[in-house]
């Protein structure tokens, strides 16, 4: 893993010796340029088993487009780590003329939403995502004309969707938006360096002092974690070795993706829950409306109100 020194280069980790443990937002310094602008969406880290997904934007001048087209923006999954992070400091470079911005959900985040009831889903906690940076980018002053998002699935709703939401703006939302529009392309880097980062210097919770001051648990996982994808050899190696029976995975893993369920169902230590007041309020609401009256004294202390239970 990457040094936390190196993670702290790049502008968008704000604390890297402190542990992800909750979403956050960051915005670059806000452009002087005249307006209006175009802003491209784009994220990393969408399926991988392990760490956050990251959504970016990035926004310039409508005129700067011609300037833009030189800077060797493109899909971030095509470019080299150092390549992305020289283009990553290129978007800083041009305070006057060039913006961007991250959020970064938490790997805890995504699944709580996603194991909710009803559930929040992963194309939601998108949409939230994506919403919330460009109305922040408005908030700040910025006048936006074109927007481009990379997306997969129905993109016509997404886009009719968008418009809905934020009306005066030209939205267009396809798949490998990323490969087509630069400003696209430029969002990619942002998000991509972003989850590197994070995931390179990963802080663990698990091992951080607790408040009573004793020391955090000690590290039984392994250092090489792979891609973060299901499908990653290396990724579902480190998921067989880090499993602790009773207590699961660390935090830096998305629990409620399958690959992860089916591996606790397996190796881990089956729990049974027992809600001791919820039983003692459904005995105390069946004595007030009545119900113990004609029933035996093992059908009342446990509860039981019909045959059918049984």
């Amino acid at each position: 893993m990457a040094t936390p020194e190196a993670s702290s280069s790049v502008p968008s980790i704000l604390d890297s010796s402190s542990p992800l443990i909750t979403s956050y937002t960051y915005h670059s310094p806000k452009p002087t340029s005249k307006g209006p602008y175009i802003l491209g969406v784009d994220e990393a880290g969408r399926g991988p088993v392990l760490g956050p997904m990251v959504y970016g934007v990035a926004y310039c001048p409508a005129d700067y487009k011609e300037d833009l087209e030189k800077l060797g923006f493109a899909d971030s999954k095509t470019l080299k780590a150092a390549t992305r992070s020289t283009l990553l400091d290129t978007l800083c470079s041009d305070s006057a003329n060039l913006a961007w911005s991250v959020r970064v959900l938490a790997p805890q985040a995504i699944s709580s939403g996603m194991l909710r009831k009803p559930p929040h889903n992963l194309n939601r906690q998108a949409e939230d995502a994506t919403i919330l940076l460009i109305r922040e980018v408005l908030q700040s002053g910025i006048e936006l004309s074109e927007v481009y998002v990379d997306a997969l699935g129905p993109t016509k709703a997404w886009e009719a969707n968008l418009s809905k939401q934020f009306p005066g703006i030209s939205f267009t939302v396809t798949a490998k938006a990323d490969s087509k529009f630069k400003i696209v392309g430029a969002a990619s880097v942002a998000a991509k360096v972003t989850r590197d980062a994070w995931i390179d210097g990963w802080v663990y919770e698990e091992t951080q002092p607790l408040d009573d001051g004793s020391e955090g648990a000690e590290p039984t996982w392994g250092e090489e974690l792979g891609s973060g994808y299901p499908s990653d050899p290396k990724t579902v190696a480190w998921i067989k070795s880090s499993l602790e029976p009773t207590f699961g995975f660390p935090s830096l893993v998305r629990f409620s993706w399958t690959t992860v369920k089916v591996a606790l169902e397996k190796d881990g230590h089956a729990v049974k829950w027992t809600d001791e007041g919820q039983a003692s309020l459904v005995k105390a609401f069946d004595s007030a409306m009545g119900r113990d009256k004609d029933r035996c004294a093992v059908s009342k202390d446990l509860s039981i109100k019909s045959v059918g239970m049984l």
